[in-house]
């Protein structure tokens, strides 16, 4: 593909294309936010990230490599360029590649269906043979769908309500970037919708991943492993944590606490971290989370702990540099900022003051305008978008 202009088009909340030096420096500014360690352990962790490509799960990677030199396997499935460009975790891999050659990590990335048994042999045969054994499992995985390999079962996953109906208002931007304030009523799951979306989004891919390593003999004493989570605010609760993807997250706290009693084995530890409100491709599409997330930032402006310092603290805390953060419940929480009365009641005035006519002003919807589209590359600080870029880059080779 010759170099050229990449402009972002699409619809709503989702492009079409990705900009290649805009993911690039996206990266290098999560990278910025990383304290570098006073020196690195003689011992380099190994670290399995399902998910390094996006979101908590790139920072997560990111962190471990800048932070801890992790080596280890990073696991996405990204769209290679063609017709459009590759997606933005096609060229974020890349990018998160040079940073573990400058950290001097064995780290390698893996571009396959995590769901797929396929993959974990292949991922599993990569850490027996150039590792021997692995410390860590990261799981950040949010897809719509997932084939269950071993019946051959396609489950859809939904985001709705359970129960009842639910008006909620949510944030859209029009063609040329105005924000609009719309109210928006999800009609509630039926009983199988709930059940299909447990099984895309529950635990039990996670926990099939922790029985292949056990039974290969790969997990280090002490191994630990962690599912990155969300509760959020009661402002969205309907539609997230008391709906169908909230059963989804009971069931992947169901499953830390069966497989923390299995890995006793190996002195090991299963946990789901919750962590706190971000801006990620995922998170865009629940109706009512783009709204709450620009309120927050108005609220708390700087004070909005981004994926990268929640995932330097995920890392101390798993290491052992500081002591786990648990609730009563045994979660590890990333999210008390977020959580704080005095920040949520704040949050929830500036929810009932909001109107159509006001949304620019109780709401930082250019900031997450921005953020939205820095996903993709876009309205990135310092690219020069007029530049032609050529999209056709590889998938890095293992070193």
């Amino acid at each position: 593909m010759a170099a050229r202009v990449v402009s972002p088009t699409g619809r709503g909340f989702l492009l079409l294309d990705a900009h290649p030096t805009g993911c690039f420096r996206s990266v290098a500014d999560m990278v910025a936010q990383i304290p570098p360690p006073a020196r690195l352990p003689e011992h380099r962790p190994v670290a399995l990230v399902i998910g390094s490509s996006a979101g908590y799960g790139l920072a997560a990677t990111l962190a471990g490599l800048r932070r801890h030199g992790i080596h280890g396997v990073g696991v996405a499935f990204e769209r290679p360029p063609g017709r459009r460009t590759g997606t933005a975790g096609w060229y974020r891999t890349i990018a998160t590649d040079a940073v573990a050659a400058e950290a001097g990590s064995d780290f390698t990335f893996v571009n396959a269906d995590a769901f797929a048994d396929t993959t974990k042999a292949e991922v599993l045969d990569l850490i027996e043979k150039r590792f021997g054994q692995l410390d860590f499992l990261v799981y950040s995985v949010a897809a719509p769908r997932r084939t269950d390999p071993r019946t051959g079962t396609t489950y859809q996953s939904v985001i709705k309500p359970i129960g009842a109906a639910h008006t909620t208002r949510t944030l859209e931007f029009d063609g040329d970037g105005t924000p609009i304030l719309r109210d928006v009523t999800a009609q509630p799951a039926d009983e199988a919708e709930a059940a299909d979306t447990v099984q895309v989004m529950g635990g039990e891919d996670w926990s099939r991943w922790v029985a292949d390593l056990q039974e290969r003999n790969l997990l280090r004493t002490g191994f630990r492993t962690v599912a990155l989570s969300y509760i959020g605010s009661s402002l969205t609760s309907a539609i997230y944590r008391d709906g169908t993807i909230g059963a989804a997250k009971v069931h992947l706290e169901r499953t830390a606490r069966e497989l923390d009693e299995r890995l006793a084995a190996v002195d090991g530890r299963a946990l789901t971290s919750v962590n706190g409100a971000a801006v990620t491709q995922a998170s865009t599409a629940i109706p009512g989370i783009a709204l709450y997330v620009s309120l927050l930032h108005a609220t708390l402006g700087d004070a909005l702990q981004s994926p990268v310092e929640q995932s330097v603290r995920l890392w101390d805390q798993l290491t052992g540099a500081v002591p786990f953060d648990l609730d009563e419940q045994g979660r590890l929480r990333l999210d008390r900022w977020e959580l704080d009365p005095a920040v949520q009641a704040a949050v929830a005035e500036r929810w009932r003051a909001i109107t159509p006519e006001t949304i620019a002003e109780v709401a930082d919807v250019d900031w997450f305008r921005a953020q939205f589209r820095g996903l993709y590359g876009f309205d990135v600080p310092g690219v020069d978008y007029a530049e032609p870029v050529d999209p056709d880059l590889e998938w890095p080779a293992p070193r």
